[in-house]
């Protein structure tokens, strides 16, 4: 794959195997849609892929997508089921496998709401497996549900939506999850860039490493444009530059 347009994986549900086939099958286009919109080459995976094709793609990918879906299982955290509603341990192997391939590369990674979960067990961290009041509706029977979320200044990710107020600020964002994290749950590698309040207390929303690489997570779904600010294209088109192996000298 050229420099040009990045080789980006993007890992999702198996539509087939959704309660809602074709709903899901539109929920994955639109990721691969924000892939495209910047420029990457999206490779699509689901856990019905087989040894071949996920080896393929691990080594042909230059940057991963890890999108939304079921919940993690619990038991990837060593915790039993207080409130997870549905699992894909398939898609967790699949993940998992993936992420790893991805930190032995040093790629780029970028997890939306689930994925952002993943992110976190995958390096360590735990969730909360049920909060109240931030599901609302699923996409396409209903309004989005949407809520304040606070960017903290001097992040990365405050850098890519406020590219001329380091100092961060407030977005209303989507929310379509049922699960979330704490800072007391943060994985150690992992720092939060963004907090929303709830019924359980302060929940991260967005988070990033300490190093240089582009690793970011953020709990709402930016590729549902139609709810979701346009400083949130900025993230896509800074992650796939990163893929891309851009040297950018200011995000966004």
């Amino acid at each position: 794959m050229s420099r040009s347009s990045p080789s980006v994986l993007v890992t999702v549900a198996a539509s087939s195997r959704q309660s809602e086939p074709d709903v899901s099958e539109r929920k994955n286009q639109l990721y691969a849609d924000a892939v495209r919109r910047h420029g990457g080459s999206p490779l699509v995976l689901d856990a019905g892929a087989g040894k071949t094709a996920r080896r393929d793609a691990f080594r042909t990918m230059q940057g991963l997508l890890l999108t939304g879906g079921a919940d993690v299982d619990p038991a990837r955290y060593g915790r039993p089921n207080e409130g997870a509603r549905s699992t894909e341990p398939e898609r967790d192997e699949l993940e998992a496998a993936a992420f790893e391939a991805a930190e032995q590369r040093g790629l780029p990674v970028l997890g939306i709401c689930r994925g952002l979960q993943a992110l976190n067990v995958f390096l360590g961290g735990r969730l909360v497996q049920d909060v109240p009041g931030h599901s609302g509706a699923g996409w396409t029977h209903g309004p989005p549900l949407r809520h304040p979320m606070r960017v903290a200044p001097g992040t990365r990710l405050a850098r890519i939506l406020f590219p001329t107020n380091v100092r961060g600020g407030v977005v209303e964002v989507n929310s379509y999850h049922h699960q979330g994290v704490r800072t007391s749950d943060l994985a150690p590698t992992l720092i939060p860039n963004a907090f929303a309040s709830s019924p359980i207390g302060e929940l991260v929303e967005g988070v990033e490493t300490r190093s240089g690489r582009f690793i970011v997570g953020i709990q709402c779904h930016p590729e549902r444009t139609e709810s979701t600010p346009d400083a949130f294209e900025r993230l896509f088109r800074v992650f796939i530059d990163a893929c891309r192996g851009t040297v950018v000298s200011r995000e966004g």
